[in-house]
Order: structure tokens, then sequence, then C-alpha cells
């Protein structure tokens, strides 16, 4: 059985940090692009971050240079660091993991987590 169980949310004030953590299990994730979604109230679903196998990355604009995202193979384990957090980025955040050539294409992931609550006060 497929799982990923995201961890590392919480509350913390704007201009905080925290880290993201997914780890995966139930089969083996190699070539498979790993992704961080997240959706604030009355809001859709967002993209938010992908790394593929390779270690190659991709970011929405509203999160590049605050949040990287990084990837251990060997755990089968992504993260995804949160700086410089602003109560915008105030939302449920979900891991996802699939093998899609468009790593912001939500309908490409196969598998997703139950997501992790992140509040971020002003």
């Amino acid at each position: 059985q497929v799982q990923l169980v995201e961890s590392g949310g919480g509350l913390v004030q704007a201009g905080g940090s925290l880290r993201l953590s997914c780890a995966a299990s139930g089969r083996t994730f190699s070539n498979y692009v790993m992704g961080w979604f997240r959706q604030a109230p009355g809001k859709e679903r967002e993209f938010v971050a992908a790394i593929r196998w390779s270690g190659s990355t991709y970011y929405a604009n509203s999160v590049k240079g605050r949040f990287p995202i990084s990837r251990d193979n060997a755990k089968n384990t992504v993260y995804l660091q949160m700086n410089s957090l602003k109560p915008e980025d105030t939302a449920v955040y979900y891991c996802a993991a699939g093998r899609g050539l468009r790593p912001g294409d939500q309908s490409l992931y196969e598998y997703w987590g139950q997501g992790t609550q992140v509040t971020v006060s002003s």
C-alpha cells in the first residue's frame, strides 16, 4: 500500500521558517516526480514546488527563492524548507508523487498525502 505522510506543519509568525517532510512508502519512487501543493481556505489547490529523481527542481513564482525543495532518495523522503513565511502562505500543504512531464500539473500525480496545516500569523 502506497503512503505519503507529511509532517512538520504548524503555527509560525511571519518571517519565520518551517520544514515539511514527506515520507513515502509502499513502492520505489525512482523516476517519480515528488511535488508539494497547497490549498488555502476558499481557494483551489495550487502548485508549490517539485523535484525529479535527478534533482531538477521547479517552483511557483510565489515561493521561488524562499522554499527550497530537496529529496533523499535513499529514505524515500522529500523536504520543503519554508523560509521568510508570509501570512498568504497559510494553507494545507500536500505532498504528491507522479511521473508526468509537467511537474506543476496536479492531474499527473498518482499518489497524495493527507496534508499538513501551515498557519502563518502576522
